[in-house]
């Protein structure tokens, strides 16, 4: 059992995860389809023991301003990158057999199915946790649940955000404490 401490409140959890993958997309436009960066950080027995990253060509192909001011991508860097289908062929075997945990898992797990479709690869239906949801629950008092707040809220400071793998790192982090 662990217990964290939060303005004076303790929280417990009970049998925290050990082994999971967490998992990160960054999109070209609002198309979650549009998937142009992925990060994956694998934790086995509590412990970081692989991470990956790649740049990916979106489909639809092109970039929004909002989303290229978020997370810093934008056509010439995604121009060369594989498509979907040849990344995740080396995601694949990495997370066998792993639950997926990303924060705020809508987003991420509706960017997975719908690359998946446009793809028309079958979808294996990863089991997601959600580290958002499980931060509004351990910390409610925290300003927002935002992934960089509730990092450091976890004790992790957080660089690069918006960049695929330093945010499934922060998640990866935060999944570690609190679920």
């Amino acid at each position: 059992m662990k217990t964290l401490t939060n303005n004076s409140k303790c929280f417990k959890t009970y049998l925290p995860m050990k082994d999971f993958a967490a998992i990160d997309f960054e999109t070209a436009n609002f198309q979650r389809s549009s998937v142009c960066s992925v990060g994956v950080v694998v934790v086995r027995n509590g412990e970081i023991v692989d991470s990956f990253y790649s740049l990916i060509q979106p489909e639809p192909n092109f970039y929004t301003y909002w989303c290229s001011q978020i997370n810093g991508l934008c056509n010439e860097d995604t121009d060369d990158a594989p498509v979907f289908p040849y990344v995740w062929e080396q995601i694949e075997p990495l997370i066998e057999g792993l639950p997926l945990v990303a924060h705020n898992k809508v987003f991420d797990e509706n960017c997975l199915k719908e690359v998946f479709k446009v793809y028309q690869m079958d979808y294996p239906d990863y089991v997601f946790y959600d580290t958002l949801r499980a931060a509004r629950r351990v910390f409610p008092h925290l300003e927002n649940h935002q992934l960089h707040t509730v990092a450091a809220a976890c004790g992790y400071q957080m660089e690069n955000h918006h960049h695929a793998l330093a945010d499934a790192e922060a998640c990866a982090w935060i999944a570690r404490e609190i679920l």
